[in-house]
């Protein structure tokens, strides 16, 4: 069954089979993003649809999304500026840990915020036309979607600083390397490998995907014997589950396993 919504909407949403379709709509602006698409993301991960097990995040003509929209930037008092931050790291937050696992699909710009959200993902893949800039120092402010934590955790807090006084551009096979993707495809490639990852992740049992989600990235925040015992915790309630007797099940009869 699938579902849509109006074209003329800054988030087309899609669902198929379980795996939910997110395009950022802005094609005038480079899918800059605005409060109103940050607000339509923020809505959908708060309350996912029904059914949905995996989410494809992608852009429209052309790219990814190319950060805040400056455009659309209004004048704002330090508190203020603070509080707009702190609203992009809790949608980051949600995207990241909604415990719906989210691919990347991406093409073009990627910059700036648009990097910030990607970064939030857990699946990237990237197409030949992929730019990857954290352009902020360049304009005179400092990046607040986030992109210390994510970003500087991928790259390491030594190249983030060197990426953002330079403002230097990264394409899709540095990208790889540096860690800012997961695969390299080529051009009109991202999407189709994004759906066939996307249904083989909605095939794991929910309650893994969701551990793996939760656990791995709060696991890297702890002292290595806090994180041991989190790991613990989570083999724990995995492997006790009817998931974990159906997939042990189905391995010795030699099947696929048939998870809730």
């Amino acid at each position: 069954m699938t579902k849509t919504k109006p074209e003329n909407d800054v988030l087309l949403i899609e669902i198929e089979d379980h795996v939910a379709t997110l395009t950022m709509n802005r094609p005038a602006k480079r899918n800059a993003m605005c409060d109103e698409l940050l607000d339509a993301i923020d809505a959908f991960f708060s309350k996912p649809p029904e059914g949905v097990r995996v989410v494809i995040l992608t852009g429209t003509a052309g790219h990814y999304c190319s950060g805040l929209d400056l455009s659309e930037h209004v004048a704002r008092d330090a508190e203020g500026t603070m509080r707009h931050s702190r609203n992009w790291h809790r949608v980051m937050d949600i995207i990241q840990l909604s415990g719906l696992p989210v691919v990347s699909a991406m093409f073009g710009a990627v910059i700036g915020g648009g990097l910030e959200l990607a970064a939030s993902t857990h699946v990237r893949i990237a197409e030949p036309s992929c730019i990857f800039q954290l352009p902020e120092g360049r304009r005179g402010i400092f990046v607040g979607g986030g992109a210390t934590v994510r970003v500087g955790r991928i790259l390491g807090a030594d190249r983030m600083c060197e990426m953002m006084l330079t403002g230097r551009k990264f394409g899709t096979e540095e990208g790889l390397a540096l860690g800012l993707t997961h695969y390299a495809v080529g051009e009109g490639e991202a999407m189709p490998l994004a759906r066939k990852l996307a249904r083989g992740i909605a095939y794991n049992a929910t309650l893994s995907n969701y551990m793996m989600i939760q656990a791995i990235s709060r696991i890297s925040d702890m002292s290595r014997s806090d994180g041991l015992f989190t790991e613990s915790l989570a083999a724990a309630v995995s492997q006790t589950s009817a998931d974990a007797e159906e997939g042990l099940k189905a391995f010795l009869e030699k099947r696929k396993p048939v998870f809730r």
